[in-house]
């Protein structure tokens, strides 16, 4: 073994006596799994694998401080129950947050953000990264930058109209359902039954194939898929709340069943169905990458994380690093996302520590 490799071994190995000395659970069990993983990597791949497990060791560091100073920064900025709720987030939730964040700004600013346009070619097929082109160019010697950052106003803000589209059409359509009962419960329930026998991606290959590509019928297809499981679970937790006392009471005080809907069933299903919106944005979100991937998703030229691996996916044969940049935005977004829905989870549930 190098010195780098012992010197990383015997750090790791200092930590955790010492977090094990000082009962530190919550730090002495990873630090004891990054130093075996860190020693089977080094016995193995030598000094370059004991570098990487450094550098992505060094990625967790960076990223929970990040996490934390952003966190105590909502603490000072914000007031009442939303400062009560930072005060014991976790990290995760933290650094959830803070990618959404981010995100969010190259979405919503990404002509500002970008130094080029979406479609713009200024440089050869697959340039190298340079101070022209910090991530280099793609097939067509577009800057991969650029298309990066439009690409998080494509995909996510897609993903984002269609998860809402769908919610709008799941969440009223449980409602009416759990409140009318009867046969109109049955019979939403057995042609949901019906649509969510048939594999997503399958069902929206299919679909697309019929209606075309456009962004329309993208959203509108993806949204009809992903209508039915969000019936299930609207219907599921306002069939608990149908049958209390309040909701007879409204009913014979003659309320309409628009009524019952927003103002007595909706408010006290909020918090499961928030919860099922981040989870659900995120399998839309892949359905919409996968799509492209397969070119039925968002259409060239316009800027899309799925297509953009797709396009670039020739580079894995030569060593580069490029086509897994977008799969990384990809997945970063998605565990993020995760982390968030979980916090979320965990304060609806009404458990505390």
């Amino acid at each position: 073994m190098t010195t780098f490799s012992l010197s990383l071994l015997a750090a790791l190995l200092v930590i955790s006596v010492l977090a094990y000395l000082y009962r530190r659970n919550s730090m002495f069990v990873p630090s004891a799994v990054i130093l075996a993983i860190t020693a089977i990597v080094t016995l193995y791949s030598g000094e370059s694998g004991a570098i990487v497990v450094a550098r992505l060791i060094g990625i967790v560091i960076g990223s929970s401080v990040a996490a934390y100073f952003f966190r105590a920064l909502l603490i000072v900025l914000l007031r009442g129950e939303a400062k009560k709720a930072l005060q014991t987030a976790p990290l995760t939730a933290a650094f959830g947050m803070l990618v959404i964040l981010l995100y969010s700004i190259a979405a919503l600013f990404a002509p500002q953000i970008a130094p080029y346009g979406e479609s713009e070619i200024v440089g050869s097929s697959y340039a190298l990264a340079d101070d022209k082109m910090i991530l280099g160019g793609d097939q067509l010697g577009r800057d991969m930058f650029s298309r990066l950052i439009y690409g998080a106003r494509n995909t996510v803000g897609l993903s984002i109209a269609t998860t809402c589209l769908a919610f709008l059409m799941g969440t009223s359509l449980g409602l009416f359902a759990a409140i009318r009962g009867g046969w109109v419960d049955q019979l939403l329930g057995r042609m949901v039954d019906t649509v969510m026998a048939i594999p997503s991606l399958i069902f929206a290959l299919l679909l697309l194939s019929i209606f075309g590509t456009s962004t329309l019928s993208l959203i509108l297809v993806i949204a009809f898929i992903y209508t039915p499981l969000i019936f299930r679970l609207t219907r599921s937790v306002a069939g608990n709340i149908v049958v209390m006392d309040y909701i007879e009471a409204a009913r014979l005080r003659g309320e309409s069943t628009w009524y019952l809907m927003r103002k007595e069933i909706l408010p006290n299903a909020l918090a499961p169905l928030i919860a099922e919106f981040g989870l659900r944005f995120c399998f839309v979100f892949l359905l919409v990458a996968g799509l492209s991937f397969l070119g039925l998703g968002i259409q060239p030229p316009t800027a899309d994380w799925g297509s953009m691996v797709r396009e670039n996916a020739t580079l894995i044969s030569y060593g580069e690093y490029i086509p897994l940049i977008p799969a990384a935005a990809i997945a970063l977004l998605t565990v993020s996302v995760n982390f968030v829905v979980d916090w979320m989870l965990y304060r609806s549930s009404g458990l505390k520590v």
